[in-house]
């Protein structure tokens, strides 16, 4: 008898880390029925000869709860291989929900995810009140990739506790219900707890976000009510209160099945991988998310990441440039008095240098042209700065230059964290280092790092040789799937799932990003394509061929009890 599917002489990467090998596969349904040399012919053949065949790759970072809700395709994700997303990071959720706090759950996850509140809230159908009923609405939605979800410490702190979430500490009877409803999500299918503990994450009026100052004791309860089910502990920590985050951390996987935090950053590494390795050690299972190039915005004229235009520091050139359309825009920077006007703002306000207020103290240091080919530049070494510095002109002078010389198309891209490439390098090697941190379906307007999975393959491990090829498939299918205790995924075994990627990696690089206006009512937003993908399919189902999605919607919502 035939196969549905039969992948023809690829080199196989099954993601175990183990050395690659020539085999075809055969799929049935949403299986993988053989792996070796297939005599019989499937309904649909894929030749993989001189093509990677590896299992679909696992985000573990994003915050596509909004954006599934009228993206089904889940893009940009979709077009990186990845073929299961985790949602719910950083304790920001829209379940559990009481019908008159969702505007409030909104405005929220708009003031920390910088995702439109007026999207959220016409853009998906709010038919739910508790975890699994959001998970049931997700189903109904037919994703093309597969989701799973944590449940927010937000959502639920305010179910709970309501106005008194934000700034009071909970109080016994507030806990035994917050770990209660923690539980009762992760029984009704959420992979574990997301938790937040960064000031800078904020309401709309300023505040910082329900749970970010939870007493260590509130946390551990709630490790101890979902550990039993096999939840896990997600935690956000910030530059603050390291010790107590660190031993937070530790102590959610001692009583929770695993804790996985977000995001361990180069500057410091060796601290936290000496902690780490002291949870390791104890026998605790602990993995982090780092980003995998350097973090940040991407600053244009075509979106409102600008010099001068932000909070305290915009100043009137630069608020009148932000409130004009793209071609508007285009033609005052090409306005000499104008243009002077806008440099003269950047180099002296209130008599001292402003230098890039976005970015605070370091003006344009960390600030770089993204190139004008059609692969976006992530390792260049010239700043704005130090390009000014050999040009004789001043960093914005530079920036508008660029700007004029290629039509107002250029991009520039912020480094705001894993800016020392060498020490990140060293970071990503650690054991307990997941490569990741995409955010996609997070701060939209500003920022894509959706490609992250593209960039491990092309970068760290092509380019660079950071990784062997079976590692760096192994860091972003298997090790992420041990994560979520994803049995049936993360590997290329007969019985597993049919979650493949087919993929040249000589000619495998993200693309130039873009912005688009395909957000509800017309909001903008980064998407950023890739090449080199010869087929990505979910369950069984081609829903990516020749770099392109099929329109195929294959995607099963996972549930933690599966």
């Amino acid at each position: 008898m035939g196969h549905d599917i039969v992948i023809r002489g690829g080199n196989i990467v099954d993601g175990t880390g183990n050395k690659p090998f020539h085999a075809d596969i055969a799929i049935d349904g949403d299986q993988i029925t053989a792996i070796g040399k297939v005599g019989s012919k499937g309904k649909k053949e894929l030749n993989a000869e001189g093509l990677q065949v590896s299992p679909g790759f696992i985000d573990l970072h994003t915050h596509m709860d909004a954006q599934i809700g009228w993206d089904p395709l889940v893009t940009s994700i979709s077009w990186h291989g990845v073929t299961t997303a985790l949602l719910g990071n950083c304790g920001v959720t829209f379940a559990p929900c009481k019908s008159s706090d969702r505007n409030y759950l909104a405005a929220m996850m708009e003031t920390v995810e910088d995702i439109p509140r007026e999207a959220i809230m016409g853009g998906l159908p709010w038919n739910w009140e508790h975890y699994g009923d959001y998970l049931n609405s997700i189903e109904n939605l037919g994703p093309s990739i597969n989701v799973a979800g944590l449940v927010g410490h937000c959502a639920t702190r305010y179910y709970v506790m309501g106005e008194r979430s934000v700034e009071e500490l909970a109080t016994a009877d507030d806990i035994r219900q917050i770990a209660g409803l923690a539980e009762r999500s992760v029984k009704e299918g959420a992979f574990g707890f997301s938790t937040n503990r960064l000031p800078e994450h904020v309401l709309p009026d300023g505040r910082s976000i329900p749970g970010t100052f939870a007493a260590p004791e509130e946390l551990e309860a709630i490790a101890k009510a979902i550990g039993p089910h096999g939840g896990i502990m997600q935690t956000v920590f910030g530059p603050k209160g390291f010790e107590v985050d660190m031993e937070i951390i530790a102590n959610g996987a001692r009583h929770a099945r695993a804790a996985l935090f977000s995001t361990a950053v180069e500057v410091g590494n060796d601290r936290t991988n000496k902690k780490v390795r002291e949870m390791l050690g104890e026998g605790l299972d602990v993995t982090s998310v780092t980003g995998v190039r350097g973090g940040g915005s991407v600053s244009s004229l075509k979106n409102n990441v600008m010099p001068n235009t932000r909070g305290p520091y915009s100043s009137p050139a630069w608020t009148e440039l932000k409130n004009l359309c793209f071609a508007d825009r285009l033609l005052k920077i090409r306005d000499s008095a104008f243009r002077t006007q806008l440099v003269n703002e950047v180099k002296i306000k209130d008599g001292e240098p402003s230098g890039y207020p976005f970015l605070g103290k370091d003006g344009f240091k960390h600030v770089f042209y993204m190139g004008n080919g059609d692969r976006p530049t992530y390792i260049e070494t010239q700043s704005l700065k130090d390009i000014a510095n050999n040009s004789g002109e001043h960093p914005v002078e530079v920036w508008l230059r660029i700007i004029d010389e290629t039509d107002g198309k250029a991009l520039f891209h912020n480094r705001a964290f894993n800016r020392d490439l060498e020490a990140l390098e060293e970071l990503i090697s650690y054991e307990w280092v997941s490569p990741g941190l995409g955010d996609g379906g997070a701060h939209v307007g500003i920022m894509i790092d959706s490609g992250w999975s593209t960039f491990v393959l092309s970068h760290w491990h092509r380019d660079r040789g950071t990784y062997s090829l079976e590692e760096a498939i192994r860091k972003i299918t298997s090790m992420p799937a041990r994560v979520l205790n994803l049995k049936d995924r993360g590997s290329l075994t007969v019985g597993k799932r049919a979650d493949i990627n087919i993929f040249d990696i000589d000619k495998l690089e993200e693309c130039m990003p873009e912005l688009v206006h395909d957000f509800p009512f017309g909001a903008s937003r980064f998407i950023q394509r890739a090449v080199g993908y010869k087929a990505t399919l979910v369950n069984g189902k081609i829903i990516l061929e020749d770099d392109e999605l099929t329109g195929i919607r294959a995607g099963n919502v996972l549930r933690s009890y599966n």
